[in-house]
């Protein structure tokens, strides 16, 4: 409970911050829509987060005291040094998420729950929060997986935890850093202008910067790109397929996913006959 309390301080003071600095040094001045974008964006983290805390006993920190009890992972089966173990198992961790979220784009199941985050048409700190549950789910399950093969120290994947968070928050919020402050950074952290370009409509733009706490990932795999075709302030966000006002819409980003299903069910549908053989010129 105590660990608990203490991500949701750290997360609600980062989001005061980048919230408040949105409004002072913001790096586009186009409208947000704040009241309905918001309000979805943040009812999906609440969700969320109760889904977790309630439904996902096994999360990462549980998982970390699980090894840590049963002796399991590397840093247990190699005797390493706690504080040792506990660096490599962050930016191992760190590396499982830029991965996941690499498969997020690949893998087609996987993209029919990440596009939900993609399809926010404004880019602040709220689109951090805005992700499916199913892939909440989905992606704790991963890192659960990778928790326990490193048996990676309890105080490690709490730091990584806040970090990651925090670190979202900040590369999705429209604040503006100044050009030698964003080069400087870019070596060291992923910045806003750098994770914006992910949130591009293009898709060469959409596949790249991946990471959420380290650039290095992108830098190594060539998946980074340091400028948007257009420039920053011409960044179109979103999915093209969906430029309505649907993505606004709570029910409509928790269906996303099932409407992608639908029509898979209803392509395969149209292939096959009624007792299950190919249809003709299939």
């Amino acid at each position: 409970m105590e660990e608990g309390v203490i991500r949701l301080g750290i997360f609600a003071g980062a989001f005061l911050v980048f919230a408040l600095l949105e409004i002072f040094i913001p790096r586009r001045s186009e409208s947000q829509e704040r009241p309905q974008r918001w309000s979805t964006n943040l009812l999906l983290s609440a969700i969320n987060t109760l889904m977790l805390r309630f439904a996902l006993p096994f999360a990462a920190v549980s998982t970390a005291y699980w090894a840590q009890m049963q002796g399991f992972g590397l840093v247990h089966w190699l005797a390493l040094d706690p504080v040792l173990g506990g660096i490599i198992a962050f930016f191992a961790l760190d590396f499982a998420v830029w991965a996941m979220h690499v498969a997020s784009h690949k893998v087609p199941f996987l993209w029919h729950l990440h596009k939900v985050h993609h399809t926010d048409p404004r880019f602040d700190v709220t689109t951090a929060l805005r992700f499916h549950p199913l892939e909440i789910a989905v992606s704790m399950l991963w890192k659960v997986i990778v928790v326990a093969l490193l048996g990676a120290p309890v105080l490690s994947v709490v730091i990584f935890e806040v970090v990651l968070n925090a670190a979202a928050m900040f590369n999705h919020a429209n604040i503006k850093l100044s050009e030698k402050a964003d080069r400087v950074l870019r070596w060291v952290i992923v910045t806003p202008d750098m994770h914006r370009i992910h949130h591009s409509t293009r898709p060469i733009e959409t596949d790249s910067n991946y990471g959420f706490n380290f650039p290095w990932w992108d830098r190594l795999f060539s998946t980074y790109v340091h400028d948007p075709k257009g420039g920053q302030e011409n960044i179109t966000f979103g999915l093209k397929e969906f430029q309505g006002k649907e993505p606004r819409q709570l029910g409509w980003a928790l269906l996303l996913p099932f409407k992608a299903l639908t029509h898979v069910q209803g392509w395969l549908s149209s292939r096959v006959n009624k007792d299950g053989t190919p249809k003709a010129g299939h």
